[in-house]
């Protein structure tokens, strides 16, 4: 199973560092990650595999939750079945 993170918000240095520690302590592997800073904006999207995480999906939104206080960025966790059901015709 995967899933879609996204993070937006204000450029400081170690957003993508946090974001992806934590996936690591959760045992999510990140799969793809595209970023970008657009003037001093952050955004980034990845695609991460979570059938192997430690911690519940819900648990999993809390840490990242966590990490977008204190990196003052917006982080956003969708599952991919619902992220794929968002975008069908």
């Amino acid at each position: 199973m995967k899933a879609v993170i996204t993070v937006i918000g204000k450029d400081a240095v170690g957003i993508l560092a946090k974001v992806s520690d934590t996936c690591a302590q959760a045992s999510v592997n990140i799969v793809e990650v595209t970023q970008s800073v657009l003037q001093d904006m952050f955004a980034m999207i990845m695609l991460v595999e979570i059938d192997k995480s430690t911690v519940s999906f819900e648990q999993l939104r809390e840490k990242l939750d966590a990490v977008g206080e204190s990196t003052k960025t917006k982080i956003h966790i969708m599952h991919e079945d619902i992220f794929n059901s968002m975008h069908k015709i």
